[in-house]
């Protein structure tokens, strides 16, 4: 069996649903090392420092798959020709990731993304969008710099990249079109609690229904990585006993039965370069209110995004005030939502992960990372 090295310095989330789901499911036969998520600016300083003493041969492997918070320039330069050749995947970016008010870019982290890219032999990303911007920022990014400019960076990395959507773990697939609730229509909010997913302006849109006699019931999901954010803890005592659940949940069969009993989803963010959480609630049967912008329009038909996109909080606030006086419109185009994202199940996607392994396997010049077979 050949084998392959995963490296992910940032396991948990999203880094570790497509860790775990991508091992599981390929034919090869992987190792996955990894570190706990958390100091996200500490793993892109040193956890390549970590990695190069804690495995124990990267020889024997045929290929690795490290994720964005990671220098693999530094572990290529610590292992040598030991090194594997590597798949870099971009979950997010962040030259691409907009900052809290109290922040500035650090343009380090962008040259260390940047050189991680060219040690890359493939470098994937998980949206049209997120490749996109990356590259209008590269460009942006050595234009700062005062003379010496390699702009020969963006053709080279532009060659080895592609867009690569993340495996899901959706469950059977062709599930049973569920019924709409008997009370009032359950919306789900299933996102981390962290300023990009914009909490606030979802909070407020909800209050202003609920002024106007809208009923609705509502769950709160998602993880929380520090203190709890105030409008969270203010929105709890609004809303009362219209919050069926509050708060992150460990059981995923849990999770995954609070969206089975959503009837919609609601996405305000600022910054999403896939959206698994929105994806996973659409395949349990929640009507998707999504902005649209960012990587929101790739997941759905063009014919659904006049129904399923928004261009404003006003657009919001109207679009789910009609979906919750008349819930009937959902049901509707249940069965075609879900067959929308039943692509990125990982039975659907998995054969073409494994064929950018084969492929950079065959890359090798010799036969020598095959003796892991």
């Amino acid at each position: 069996m050949i084998r392959i090295l995963f490296l992910e310095s940032f396991h948990g989330g999203s880094h570790r649903q497509f860790a775990e789901g991508l091992c599981r499911h390929s034919r090869f036969e992987f190792d996955l090392f990894t570190l706990p998520m958390r100091f996200w600016k500490w793993r892109m300083r040193g956890a390549a420092l970590h990695f190069a003493r804690k495995v124990p041969d990267p020889g024997i492997y045929a290929a690795m798959v490290v994720t964005d918070l990671l220098s693999l320039a530094d572990l290529k330069a610590l292992w040598g020709s030991a090194c594997p050749p590597a798949i870099l995947y971009f979950h997010e970016s962040q030259l691409t990731y907009p900052l809290p008010a109290s922040e500035s870019f650090d343009v380090q982290f962008g040259f260390t993304e940047l050189s991680s890219a060219l040690c890359a032999s493939k470098v994937l990303f998980n949206s049209e969008f997120h490749r996109d911007l990356f590259f209008e920022r590269v460009q942006a990014l050595i234009q700062m710099m005062p003379d010496h400019r390699p702009r020969w960076v963006v053709q080279e990395l532009l060659e080895k990249s592609a867009v690569l959507y993340p495996g899901v773990e959706l469950g059977v697939e062709g599930i049973e079109p569920k019924k709409l609730s008997k009370g009032p229509p359950l919306v789900v909010w299933n996102h981390r609690w962290e300023f990009d997913k914009c909490p606030e302006v979802f909070f407020s849109v909800m209050k202003k229904l609920k002024q106007k006699g809208v009923e609705f019931s509502l769950v709160v999901l998602g993880q929380n990585f520090q203190a709890q954010p105030k409008v969270f803890l203010d929105s709890k005592k609004e809303f009362g006993d219209q919050i069926l659940q509050f708060g992150f949940v460990q059981s995923r069969q849990e999770y995954l039965g609070w969206l089975a009993t959503g009837d919609i989803v609601v996405s305000c963010a600022i910054q999403e370069n896939f959206g698994i959480s929105v994806v996973e609630a659409i395949f349990h049967g929640c009507f998707p209110v999504l902005p649209d912008r960012l990587a929101y329009p790739e997941l759905l038909n063009t014919r659904l995004h006049k129904m399923c996109l928004y261009q404003d909080e006003i657009e919001l606030e109207s679009r789910l005030e009609g979906l919750l006086r008349f819930p009937e419109k959902i049901s509707g185009l249940q069965t075609e939502l879900v067959r929308q994202v039943e692509r990125f199940s990982w039975i659907r996607l998995i054969q073409e992960y494994d064929e950018q392994i084969q492929k950079l396997i065959e890359s090798e010049p010799s036969g020598e990372k095959l003796k892991g077979t």
